[in-house]
């Protein structure tokens, strides 16, 4: 059990495109690293981890939340899981933005409500928020190819501060394992998220 939070909060969005291993990697990894983390997951987002892991999640939001907790063997309230509703959580507010927000993986249909500020539902405004409040943004783009509409997109965005980060793993460290492939991406979330890790060297550095 980590014993002390760190002072950094993340916001995680996890949507319905394919690379559920990236969002479950880096949640693991924030464990870690004794960040605390508000995770929002859409219901595409666990059809996707069902799909693509041999993990079986809960339906409801507090269950969710104990599942990761004790998986990860998270400290107690390290991990909150918001209901895509729930309107009243923190996140929602300005006063209440995270260090950091980051969608992970982000489909295109998310990419275009982000760029249009729609805010129908948490997570969608939690990364409005974050925008307004010049607060981090990530978006892991998960598509290929794209189309004139997603460019369009992520140049709107792009322009407004969001880093834009499509999950587009390189090589050059001679991955073995699907783990070393997903993890050379999340090295690179954590990098920008300005939290250190041990998951791939950084360039010049390797032995």
């Amino acid at each position: 059990m980590n014993e002390q939070l760190n002072q950094k909060h993340i916001t995680l969005i996890m949507t319905g495109a394919s690379g559920a291993q990236y969002g479950l990697r880096l949640l693991e990894e924030l464990v870690k690293a004794n960040a605390t983390i508000s995770l929002l997951l859409s219901r595409p987002a666990q059809i996707v981890i069902k799909t693509e892991t041999d993990l079986k999640l809960p339906a409801r939001a507090t269950d969710i939340q104990a599942f990761f907790s004790q998986r990860f063997s998270a400290s107690k309230n390290q991990i909150k899981v918001y209901e895509r509703e729930q309107w009243m959580a923190p996140i929602a507010s300005g006063s209440g933005v995270a260090d950091a927000t980051i969608v992970c993986p982000c489909t295109t249909s998310t990419l275009s409500s982000i760029a249009m500020g729609s805010s129908r539902n948490l997570m969608e405004r939690s990364a409005d928020v974050a925008l307004k409040e010049r607060k981090k943004l990530i978006l892991v783009i998960r598509e290929t190819p794209f189309s004139d509409i997603h460019l369009e997109n992520m140049l709107k965005l792009s322009r407004m501060g969001a880093i834009i980060m499509p999950a587009n793993p390189g090589f050059y460290q001679q991955p073995k394992t699907v783990d070393d492939i997903v993890d050379f991406m999340v090295a690179r979330m954590l990098d920008h998220l300005d939290i250190e890790h041990q998951l791939l060297p950084k360039w010049g550095e390797q032995s």
